[in-house]
């Protein structure tokens, strides 16, 4: 990595994000119009394709889970752009005051599902792409901007796919989730953990005679708050917790004693637990018979008809304030915008599980939008972030 862009490629960066404002607002207007749930993202990843070739990429591929990868110079090192397509349904219709896949431009914001959470990140990446051509960018350098699916549905499958099936290993990532342009340097890691309960059936009208799944699992899930208050923190990424998301139940009847139950917990990880200490814990709350845990498997149909999948044990990361690749995003951002960045981290889990969880790839986050509106109704994004997020990227590319 180069210290610094020089100061003419500043200059024109700056010129040309500004520029293409109404550009890459118009992208991401059309980016939402196009409904795309995790597995149901085909049209939108068309139309990313189409955004790639007109801002001239040099190549544009999907590989064979539906992630496209646009590539822009063929240098012998790599610098990645990801965001994901897939966005969270809609939610009750009545939360909104306007149409959520509207992708109306007003009042100096884009509006709907997936503004934030993530597709400006994509419109400002293609807009990089085009202003780095546009400059004439000619580095020993390639770069690689992904549009991936899947990650509502299963963070991080995407890109173990990527460094698994299509053998990508770059030199750092930038994830442009939403950060409210700040720099965002790890974020916890999270487990999908099962309890099964197994009693024995009777007539409601005895309960004595039988034992019932409902209590045992009740009387664990109490454990589990318990549990909750007394895991480990961490100074940055802050404190684990875990919580009991679904209780499900089984009887031969409503008038009868159930013979089975199932806890689904959400486990979040804070740096220094492992997945093997967290099973541990939940164990130990059913030592004494009844019950089963396990780590759930994920396994899903891509639009493409690809069948993968992975354990829901997703690591969480972080990388040093003195990181290398966090320097220079700092620096760089100081260039820019004149300014002192805040850095930070992601309160939710991103594609970084993967990408530097479980692969060790250098990660740097920004992204335009703030992440308080994403998965909510009313969701929006300032068209001045995708301006400054669109000057980021490309002066990043200037600089590794």
């Amino acid at each position: 990595m180069v210290k610094l862009l020089d100061m003419d490629n500043t200059g024109k960066i700056r010129e040309l994000s500004e520029k293409y404002r109404e550009y890459t607002a118009g992208n991401l207007s059309r980016l939402i119009r196009i409904k795309s749930l995790s597995m149901q993202e085909a049209d939108v990843q068309k139309e990313l394709i189409k955004q790639m070739h007109e801002a001239g990429f040099d190549h544009v591929r999907m590989d064979g889970l539906g992630n496209v990868i646009g590539q822009i110079g063929n240098g012998s090192r790599i610098l990645a752009f990801d965001a994901h397509m897939d966005t969270v349904d809609l939610g009750n219709i009545e939360d909104w005051d306007f149409d959520p896949l509207s992708g109306e431009i007003v009042d100096g914001h884009v509006l709907g599902r997936g503004s934030v959470d993530q597709k400006g990140g994509a419109a400002s990446f293609v807009t990089a792409g085009r202003i780095l051509k546009e400059i004439g960018f000619d580095r020993d350098l390639s770069l690689l901007f992904v549009g991936s699916v899947m990650e509502e549905d299963c963070d991080g499958l995407c890109w173990k796919y990527l460094v698994e099936k299509e053998g990508l290993n770059p030199d750092a990532v930038v994830i442009t989730e939403p950060t409210n342009l700040n720099i965002y340097r790890g974020q916890r890691g999270r487990m999908e953990i099962e309890m099964e309960f197994f009693g024995r059936s009777c007539h409601g009208s005895a309960p004595e005679r039988g034992v019932n799944a409902i209590y045992m699992a009740a009387e664990a899930a109490l454990e589990i708050e318990r549990l909750n208050e007394r895991l480990e923190s961490d100074d940055f990424l802050g404190k684990g917790s875990v919580t009991v998301s679904q209780f499900v139940s089984r009887s031969p009847s409503l008038c009868a004693v159930a013979d089975y139950a199932r806890l689904h917990l959400d486990r979040r990880l804070t740096w220094g637990e492992t997945r093997e200490g967290a099973v541990r814990q939940i164990e130990d709350i059913v030592k004494d018979g009844g019950a089963g845990v396990k780590v759930l498997d994920y396994e899903g149909i891509s639009f493409t008809g690809n069948s993968y999948g992975m354990e829901k044990y997703f690591p969480g990361w972080k990388l040093p304030e003195d990181h290398e690749a966090i320097k220079l995003a700092t620096g760089v951002y100081r260039e820019l915008f004149e300014g002192e960045p805040n850095i930070g981290k992601w309160t939710f889990s991103t594609n970084g599980v993967s990408i530097n969880g479980l692969y060790g790839i250098p990660v740097i986050g920004f992204g335009p939008g703030n992440e308080v509106l994403a998965h909510a109704p009313n969701e929006k994004l300032p068209v001045d972030h995708l301006v400054k997020a669109s000057a980021l990227y490309a002066a990043l590319a200037c600089s590794f």
